[in-house]
C-alpha cells in the first residue's frame, strides 16, 4: 500500500469516526448532567488553636445539586481520624452529614486530617473533608513525656522529669496515680537549680521522680501510664508513658527434661541443661553452687563453662537405673536473690534389659 493511499484511508477513519467520538462524549455529559451532583459546603474545618487531649467532632454537610439519588459509597478517614457514621442516600436537593471525629491527645501543633469519600457523582467520584487545627500543649513534661527502663528483676532504678504548663493561672498537680504497685511516682515543686527554661515565665513546675522496680516487678515489655491530675482549665489530665523491659535475672535452658523412652546406654541418656546470668554488666557474680536430683535413676552434676555467668548442669540416666517411669524433679542452688532454687522436671521411661538386647539385635 502506498503512503498517500494509506493517507487517504486515514483520512476518511478520522472523518467517520469523529462524529461518534463527539455523540458519546455529549451522550455522557448529558447523563452526568442528569445524575447526582456533589457540593460540600464547607470542606475544611478549622478549629484553630485546641488544647492537646480535645477531642474534635464535626459533622460536614452534604449537598445532592443533581437530579438523581447520591450515594456515598465509603468515607475514608485517614491515619488519627475516625469517621462516626455518614448518610449513604441523599435525595436531589437535600443534604447529608459526615461526622469526623479526631482526637488530639497524640498529636501536637499543626494537624490535618482528612476523610475521602467515594460517591456515585461521575463528574466527582472523590472529594475530601478535612479537620485542621493547631493543638497546644498546656501541660507538657521535660524532656519528654515518658521515661524508659531496662533493667534486672529485682532491681530498682529511678527517672526524673519536670511537669510544666502554659496556663496563666497558676499550675498546680493535684493528684498523681501510678498504675503498679512497683512503680513509686514522687513529686513536688521544682525549686532554685530544679527550674527549667520552659513553659510559661513565672508559672510553677514540678519535678516527679519516677522509681521502679523490687522483687514483685512484673517481668516483659514495659507499656504502662502515670496518671497526672492538674488544675489546668484546659488539660486537666497528662499522662506519662512507662516503656522499656524487664529482664530474668537468669535464663535456663531447657525449662524440662524429657529423655522419652531410653535405654542408660543411649546418647539420649545424657541432656545438658544451661543456667546463664541475664547480668549484662556483672555476670561473673552468678553463681551455680549445686544440683541435687529428686529422680531415682537419674544424676545431675554442674560445672562453670568458660564464659562468665553460665553453668553446665548435666543429667545423666544411671548406668543400673531400673526400668520403670522417670518423674521427678532436679533443684539448681544458686545464689540469686530472685530465684535462689530452680526446679526442673525431668520425665521419660527407662527401657527394660532385655528390650534394649533385642532393639539392638533387630538392628
Amino acid at each position: 500500500m502506498s503512503k498517500r493511499l494509506f493517507s487517504t484511508l486515514l483520512v476518511l477513519s478520522l472523518a467517520l469516526t469523529a462524529p461518534f467520538a463527539v455523540a458519546q462524549e455529549k451522550a455522557a455529559s448529558t447523563d452526568a448532567a442528569k445524575g447526582p451532583k456533589l457540593t460540600l459546603t464547607e470542606p475544611i474545618k478549622d478549629f484553630g488553636t485546641v488544647p492537646k487531649g480535645q477531642k474534635l467532632d464535626w459533622s460536614f454537610e452534604v449537598k445532592n445539586t443533581g437530579l438523581t439519588d447520591l450515594e456515598i459509597l465509603a468515607a475514608k478517614p485517614a491515619c488519627g481520624c475516625t469517621v462516626a457514621d455518614f448518610d449513604k442516600i441523599i435525595k436531589p436537593g437535600q443534604s447529608g452529614k459526615v461526622t469526623a471525629h479526631v482526637d488530639t491527645t497524640n498529636f501536637a501543633g499543626p494537624i490535618a486530617k482528612a476523610v475521602t469519600l467515594e460517591t456515585n457523582d461521575a463528574s466527582t467520584p472523590n472529594a475530601q473533608l478535612t479537620i485542621t487545627a493547631v493543638v497546644k500543649p498546656y501541660v507538657d513534661a521535660f524532656p519528654a513525656g515518658f521515661v524508659r527502663f531496662n533493667l534486672l528483676q529485682g532491681d530498682v532504678d529511678k527517672q526524673s522529669l519536670t511537669i510544666f504548663s502554659e496556663d496563666e493561672n497558676p499550675f498546680e498537680i493535684v493528684k498523681v496515680e501510678s498504675p503498679q504497685d512497683w512503680i513509686k511516682v514522687d513529686y513536688k515543686k521544682a525549686e532554685g537549680g530544679d527550674i527549667q527554661k520552659i513553659g510559661r515565665s513565672g508559672q510553677n513546675q514540678y519535678k516527679l521522680d519516677i522509681t521502679l522496680g523490687g522483687p514483685e516487678v512484673r517481668i516483659g515489655p514495659l507499656a504502662e501510664k502515670i496518671h497526672i491530675i492538674t488544675n489546668s482549665k484546659f488539660q486537666p489530665d497528662y499522662w506519662v508513658s512507662v516503656a522499656g523491659v524487664v529482664r530474668p535475672t537468669l535464663r535456663v535452658d531447657p525449662t524440662s527434661i524429657n529423655f522419652g523412652e531410653v535405654a542408660p546406654s543411649d546418647t539420649a541418656a545424657t541432656r545438658v541443661v544451661m543456667l546463664r546470668s541475664n547480668d549484662l554488666k556483672t555476670p561473673e557474680k552468678f553463681v551455680v553452687s549445686g544440683a541435687e536430683s529428686g529422680v531415682a535413676g537419674v544424676t545431675a552434676a554442674v560445672k562453670p563453662t568458660d564464659k562468665k555467668g553460665e553453668f553446665e548442669l548435666t543429667l545423666q540416666v544411671a548406668k543400673d537405673a531400673k526400668p520403670g517411669v522417670l518423674d521427678g524433679s532436679v533443684l539448681v542452688h544458686t545464689n540469686d536473690t530472685i530465684k535462689p532454687l530452680i526446679t526442673i522436671p525431668v520425665k521419660g521411661m527407662v527401657k527394660a534389659a532385655q528390650t534394649a538386647a533385642t532393639g539392638a539385635a533387630s538392628k
